[in-house]
């Protein structure tokens, strides 16, 4: 006997009076399970999602980690060449390289590969005086203190990282900024370190031109090598790197660290350390990128990382959109109301982060009035809405998420 399937509708007959019809549907025998066993199950989006965010994740890494090995090119065209043209060059691919990076730190805050070695790349705040020269201390800094450093060595320059606390920050992106622009002393532009820092000379900054290339050649090169690691780490195909042991774990497992990374990238890191604090403070020694004035994009580029996660999408290098499986895709079969509501705090979130008006070392300064605030507040309360439907989503998909 044919399966029946009923359903009610109303149907307006004259005179106007409204039936309740009831409409039965005949079924081959065996429809309606068929029709079930085509929508994938809770089980097998979770294990589509973790797979997709690997697949994103490695892209990220190997972006940067291409990316930064076309600024090392051009920080050596530089150091052969010092000229303006050439120390611009370097500065912009210093800005290029960043994107990718920033995106990527969405796989932060779990003990991951870049975890051990995140120090060594993108330790922030510096104590510019630990590093060179500033205005109020023309001798300061490794590059400067012969005595103290008499080689500008690997093993110098890894040792020293914050070895006196953590703003005597030695290596990475911000160490690298920071020889590129110098202080950033202007309220309308970002630092303006002369190119004739490079080239030799008697007097001034000059007298240790060579020390400073040389500091400048190592940074570049330890920074590649420290994202080559992590990207290796995340390659696929490599039995035994952390990716192969990733995917082992039970979806569960891994879906902790998955929310790790989104729940603290977007409240405690983006939130709190990177608007909050400087916000709070009016300090342009607490902004991100406080020397090439760029932490505006930073801001921007973390929330695209979140978004990559949850939405399941990258743009790469090349031009290639990587699409599959995300957070929101695995929330509309578990908690649709929130997957919609999370998607819409996703768009306010980049809204208003984009409304910041750049440089954000201007944008902090003033009475909570002044347009630059006001619009670093919307993102404040805009992140805080989102951060907390991450921790609704991995609280209905019963994760254990805790934020730092």
């Amino acid at each position: 006997m044919p399966a029946v399937g009923c359903k009610f509708v109303f149907v307006k007959i004259f005179p106007p009076v409204l039936m309740l019809l009831t409409v039965c549907v005949c079924r081959p025998p065996g429809t309606a399970a068929a029709a079930d066993a085509d929508q994938p199950s809770v089980e097998q989006i979770k294990t589509a999602f973790i797979s997709h965010y690997a697949e994103l994740l490695q892209a990220e890494y190997a972006d940067a980690f291409e990316l930064t090995r076309r600024m090392q090119t051009n920080i050596e065209t530089f150091l052969k060449n010092p000229n303006a043209e050439n120390l611009a060059a370097a500065r912009q691919s210093w800005t290029d390289c960043r994107e990718p990076y920033m995106q990527s730190e969405v796989g932060r805050f779990y003990e991951g590969p870049i975890d051990g070695i995140e120090g060594y790349i993108n330790a922030w705040p510096i104590d510019e005086n630990y590093l060179d020269y500033t205005v109020a201390a023309p001798d300061a800094g490794i590059i400067n203190q012969v005595g103290q450093f008499p080689q500008i060595t690997r093993d110098v320059i890894v040792g020293a990282n914050e070895k006196e606390g953590e703003k005597t920050v030695s290596t990475g992106f911000h160490a690298i900024e920071y020889l590129l622009w110098g202080q950033d002393l202007y309220a309308d532009s970002p630092g303006r370190r002369s190119y004739m820092d490079y080239v030799e000379s008697s007097d001034g900054p000059g007298r240790h031109a060579a020390r400073r290339r040389q500091y400048l050649h190592l940074l570049a090169e330890l920074l590649v090598e420290q994202l080559q690691v992590v990207n290796i780490q995340w390659e696929p195909n490599q039995p035994g790197n952390y990716r192969d042991r990733f995917l082992s774990l039970p979806p569960d497992e891994a879906l902790t660290k998955i929310f790790s990374g989104l729940g603290n990238l977007s409240g405690s890191e983006l939130m709190g350390e990177r608007i909050l604090v400087p916000y709070t403070t009016k300090s342009q020694e607490n902004e991100h990128d406080c020397f090439s004035d760029t932490t505006h994009l930073d801001l921007v580029r973390n929330e695209l990382g979140v978004q990559d996660i949850c939405l399941g999408s990258y743009k790469r290098l090349n031009g290639e959109v990587l699409e599959g499986t995300g957070l929101l895709a695995l929330l509309d079969k578990t908690a649709p109301r929130l997957a919609a509501r999370l998607q819409g705090q996703l768009k306010a979130g980049m809204a208003a982060l984009k409304a910041i008006p750049p440089p954000f070392d201007q944008a902090i300064l003033g009475d909570d009035s002044k347009p630059g605030r006001v619009a670093i507040k919307k993102s404040l309360d805009a992140l805080k809405l989102q951060t907390a439907s991450i921790s609704k989503a991995a609280e209905s998909l019963h994760v254990q998420l805790n934020l730092k």
